[in-house]
């Protein structure tokens, strides 16, 4: 997930951007950082939620989820379960409904 993340964003472009996870137990959610821009806002970077992948422990199955303006988290019904985090990371990475990426 760490090397995903990474390969999110050109090394020229780290001062400015990073796509970073946060994890939990049950969770894994995708965050993009952008770096301060404006001085009233403050020193510290950003932080916005881009995805979220669950984890059912009753099925051994990740899911992916979209966020929405609001900040809370839906399913996304276009990728079945997996038991591969790299399956639901690909269908992250293509975001054929511009749901995630914008």
């Amino acid at each position: 997930m760490r090397r995903w993340c990474a390969d999110r964003v050109p090394e020229h472009a780290l001062h400015q951007v990073r796509v970073e996870c946060e994890a939990t137990p049950r969770h894994l959610t995708i965050v993009e950082r952008r770096a301060p821009w404006r001085e009233d806002y403050g020193p510290e970077w950003t932080t916005m939620p881009v995805a979220r992948l669950r984890y059912t422990k009753t099925t051994a199955l990740w899911s992916l989820y979209w966020r929405d303006r609001n900040l809370r988290f839906h399913n996304y019904d276009l990728a079945e379960p997996s038991a591969r985090i790299d399956d639901l990371l690909d269908e992250l990475d293509r975001d054929p409904t511009c749901i995630f990426w914008g």
